[in-house]
């Protein structure tokens, strides 16, 4: 993740944002001998609702437990505090094992944090451990933009994401249930989905998820397979040559988005897509500055 791109809270909030090999946790906490670590009862630590995270691994918790069990919590977690106690605001695995374990408290770090910031906090912490599945990624993005009003470009710049990213996490959650199971339980990857993505219908697109699943099909072959025969409303067979898939490449790569190339003999169309209003907008722009 480029994280010169941050938003202008996240940079007040976790200094040191330059080297990549740091760990996330010891990223939020800063230099730790600067602030007060104290102790807290773990019953009076909430858990963070702005927590994009659902799903935990039970082999990397164990892992977790572990350490805890030999070196106990090395890394305050870092919360903010309310009126009954301390709401969580990064550290939720060392939180989890910490319960697991009965411990009756734990080190943390008392920030202010707004609740956009909470979020931020929480998915950029997530996000740079890589934790999240695509779908929880999806979903955390959206809250952002459907809690706070954000748009896809400043969701993008606050998480140090180019627009189309963000776009193309958002449009997996216009899968089917069972495809989106399959992200989650990593079935399937998220280049699986993008091009299950470009079927039209979900009848289409299940059809397609299925034959991945049975062939234990790659995405390039998927990609091939799709190439092959796209299934359309007049179930015509598009064959694309060398330089013609070289043209697709390109202004897929210029646009940010699907583009399809259909020929016959010298002549042909250019199918460009989009998914909202906003992406509509952001397509003109390039193409008509």
């Amino acid at each position: 993740m480029d994280k010169g791109v941050l938003g202008r809270g996240l940079g007040s909030l976790i200094p040191n944002l330059s080297s990549q090999n740091q760990p996330a946790a010891e990223i939020f906490s800063g230099d730790v001998s600067a602030e007060k670590v104290i102790q807290a009862p773990l019953e009076k630590i909430e858990r963070n609702p702005f927590q994009p995270r659902d799903n935990f691994d039970h082999e990397e918790l164990e892992d977790l437990i572990e350490s805890i069990k030999k070196h106990g919590i090395i890394q305050p977690l870092i919360v903010t505090k309310t009126a009954t106690g301390y709401q969580l605001i990064a550290g939720e695995r060392r939180l989890k094992s910490a319960q697991i374990l009965g411990l009756p408290t734990a080190p943390v770090i008392v920030r202010s944090a707004q609740a956009i910031e909470k979020l931020e906090l929480a998915l950029v912490e997530n996000i740079q451990r890589q934790n999240l599945n695509p779908i929880e990624e999806a979903l955390a993005y959206h809250k952002l933009i459907d809690e706070f009003s954000l748009t896809q470009e400043e969701v993008g710049q606050r998480m140090g994401k180019k627009r189309a990213t963000i776009a193309n996490s958002l449009r997996l959650l216009d899968l089917p249930v069972e495809i989106q199971q399959a992200l989650i339980s990593r079935q399937i990857t998220s280049g699986h989905a993008k091009v299950i993505l470009s079927q039209e219908t979900n009848q289409a697109r299940l059809r397609l998820f299925k034959k991945i699943i049975d062939s234990t099909l790659s995405v390039r072959a998927t990609e091939h397979e799709l190439k092959r025969v796209r299934v359309k409303s007049y179930q015509r067979v598009l064959t694309h040559d060398v330089e013609t898939q070289a043209q697709e490449d390109r202004l897929r790569q210029a646009l940010g988005t699907k583009v399809s190339i259909i020929k016959k003999n010298d002549r042909g169309q250019i199918n460009i897509e989009f998914y909202s209003a906003e992406e509509l907008n952001h397509l003109t722009d390039k193409i008509a500055p």
